[in-house]
């Protein structure tokens, strides 16, 4: 290729991790710069731009993750994975949330980069997350000395099937605030500026989610993508409980109260829960009632989130098994694990919770997923973009 010295090309590797897509970088390829290095990533996504059009995001939030990854400085890890999520809109790369999804594709990338020797039946790949400092493992499942591709299991909002992946995040509560329940409180209630109020629950368990009931903000629970994301009142109201909970708990300050927006702080993240029930799915399927434990509806970067992040069911698992949230109450009967409905259909998390005083413990919780290398080569971006300062 004749570049003429213009171009520079960085290794890089496309994945679906669940309903998540993005790259996966190394460490090694990236300047060390931690600012000239999101320079570059932000150059190789096409950010910020809302359709990425001159780079490799795909447009949205679900398409537009970004994994660093590299040989893990922790002794009983063999991978370390740095997400972040690349902004659309602003020049700003994420780096203060986990994403539950797309860590199945770093499990199976360590696995066929070598980062850990395969083993039937089930190769377990011990991945560190720098963001939470939190040991995640992945299952990878493994026959005739080689990794399984083909297998039976389906996830709602990727098509076709595969093999499964188990999640397992280990010791999740308070991964941002130290508490499992931020406030110490089941629930609180959320004041906003016009004078309205909303009871919530606030859980740290893989990511900070507030909940919601959907019908205190005037929705059934069913509603689909366009009936929320084209609902502007709901959605500011939505992002007000938001950004006062986040007050509460100390992750936003009151005087950035008014120019806080999803971009500029991810977490916490917001969630509408209500009772099982039937409902169409966006590919209209009928889910019915005795399938789901609750519904829910998961809003990421802004918008509703066309399945549900696997961080965020995590959450919805802890706190179901918490006496008095919002999630708990919605639940007719405690089991092992939940099943969650969401736009695309359904989610299943295990959970295991134990009360330690005033605080709650999250031993473990998993969860099914799939994940598929897609493309590996180079990535271009002009080198000019190595010497901005």
């Amino acid at each position: 290729m004749y570049d003429f010295g213009q171009i520079h090309k960085i290794p890089t590797v496309i994945m679906r991790g669940g309903t998540s897509k993005g790259l996966l970088l190394r460490r090694s390829d990236l300047p060390s710069d931690p600012k000239l290095r999101d320079e570059v990533i932000l150059r190789l996504y096409g950010s910020p731009d809302s359709t990425q059009i001159d780079g490799l995001g795909g447009g949205t939030s679900l398409s537009s993750k970004l994994a660093i990854v590299g040989p893990s400085l922790q002794p009983d890890a063999h991978i370390d994975y740095t997400f972040g999520q690349v902004s659309l809109e602003k020049k700003v790369i994420d780096y203060h949330v986990t994403c539950g999804n797309f860590v199945t594709a770093v499990g199976l990338y360590a696995a066929e980069e070598g980062y850990v020797p395969l083993q039937e039946p089930v190769t377990y790949v011990r991945i560190y997350n720098t963001n939470i400092n939190k040991m995640i493992v992945a299952e990878i499942p493994v026959k005739d000395g080689q990794i399984e591709y083909e297998g039976d299991f389906v996830i709602d909002g990727v098509p076709g099937s595969s093999a499964k992946i188990m999640i397992n995040f280990l010791n999740s509560g308070g991964t941002f605030t130290g508490r499992t329940l931020p406030t110490g409180h089941a629930t609180d209630r959320i004041h906003l500026q016009d004078g309205r109020q909303f009871e919530v629950s606030i859980v740290d368990c893989a990511n900070v989610v507030v909940f919601v009931r959907a019908g205190d903000v005037g929705l059934q629970g069913t509603e689909l993508q366009a009936e929320v994301n084209n609902n502007k009142g709901l959605m500011s109201t939505l992002e007000a409980i938001r950004v006062e909970a986040g007050i509460l708990i100390g992750m936003i300050q009151p005087e950035d109260r008014e120019i806080v927006s999803p971009s500029s702080h991810a977490l916490p993240k917001i969630a509408m829960i209500a009772p099982s029930q039937v409902y169409s799915t966006s590919d209209h399927r009928t889910i019915e009632e005795n399938e789901i434990d609750l519904i829910s509806r998961y809003i990421s970067m802004g918008s509703l989130h066309r399945a549900y992040a696997v961080s965020g069911a995590i959450a919805v698992a802890a706190a179901a098994k918490i006496p008095g949230t919002i999630p708990n109450e919605a639940v007719a009967t405690q089991k092992k694990g939940i099943r969650i409905g969401h736009p695309s259909g359904v989610i299943y998390v295990e959970s295991t919770v134990e009360q330690d005083g005033t605080n709650w413990i999250v031993n473990r919780a998993a969860n099914g997923r799939t994940a598929r290398r897609l493309m590996e080569g180079y990535a271009h971006v002009p080198i000019s973009v190595l010497r901005e300062k």
